[in-house]
């Protein structure tokens, strides 16, 4: 498995867990239980943008590894 490929699919988990954390924001009722899946799903979402601009920085360094 190449690094790009190892990216592009911890990219699509963390989409997912993100996803996931924002629907369970949506459907909770308890206040605490929303906000603290809201802080989460941002969380996931900051980390997202960190690997996202890490995979174009392999990219653009290894075009190798472009999928």
């Amino acid at each position: 498995m190449t690094v790009g490929t190892q990216m592009s699919q911890a990219i699509a988990t963390v989409q997912s867990a993100a996803a996931t954390l924002k629907t369970f924001a949506l459907e909770a009722q308890d206040q605490q239980a929303k906000q603290t899946f809201q802080d989460l799903a941002k969380t996931f979402d900051n980390a997202l943008t960190t690997l996202q601009q890490r995979q174009q920085y392999i990219e653009e360094q290894e075009p190798q590894y472009k999928q």
